[in-house]
């Protein structure tokens, strides 16, 4: 009887997801780790962008249903209301989009995020940071980025990207 219970109990762990980490291993839930293994995605997206593997930024996302957000500053508005009346404030974009830029590029790009705050619960999480986005060593903009994440069975994936953009005059 003891066997047939410690199967099941084998069974059952094997089969809980939230028992498992990112390449199947058991392993004990704790926001420790889903901290690190967040981490572990920003990082990622900062080595793939570097290295203008764009297939590889795709892959940190959520394949379907990913938002992507550029909000502008007030006074980044301004100026490009005096440049184009016809500009907006809020400019909805994709992942595939700047998989593609980031495949494109010849210039050096280089992401550098500080002041990162990760909140999960296990299942969902939100990060959120200070960015200034470098394009061949210059600063092309800065502001406030959050992403949302959420737990696949594969591990975490990007929900959705929101930032403000602050750009050079």
């Amino acid at each position: 009887m003891h066997r047939i219970q410690a199967a099941l109990l084998a069974i059952s762990l094997a089969l809980c997801p939230s028992a498992q980490g990112q390449h199947g291993a058991a392993l004990p839930a704790s926001p420790d780790r889903d901290t690190a293994d967040i981490q572990q995605v920003m990082e990622s997206f900062h080595r793939a962008v570097v290295a203008h593997d764009g297939q590889r930024v795709a892959s940190l996302f959520v394949a379907d249903g990913s938002t992507w957000f550029n909000v502008l500053s007030d006074e980044a508005f301004a100026a490009a209301r005096a440049r184009m009346p016809s500009a907006t404030k809020v400019k909805h974009s994709s992942f595939a989009e700047f998989s593609k830029f980031v495949s494109t590029s010849t210039s050096a790009l280089n992401p550098q995020h500080t002041h990162v705050q990760i909140h999960t619960d296990g299942v969902i999480a939100s990060v959120y940071f200070d960015f200034v986005f470098l394009i061949d060593g210059k600063p092309q903009n800065r502001g406030s980025e959050t992403w949302q994440l959420v737990k696949a069975a594969d591990g975490w994936r990007i929900a959705a990207i929101t930032y403000s953009s602050n750009p050079p005059a």
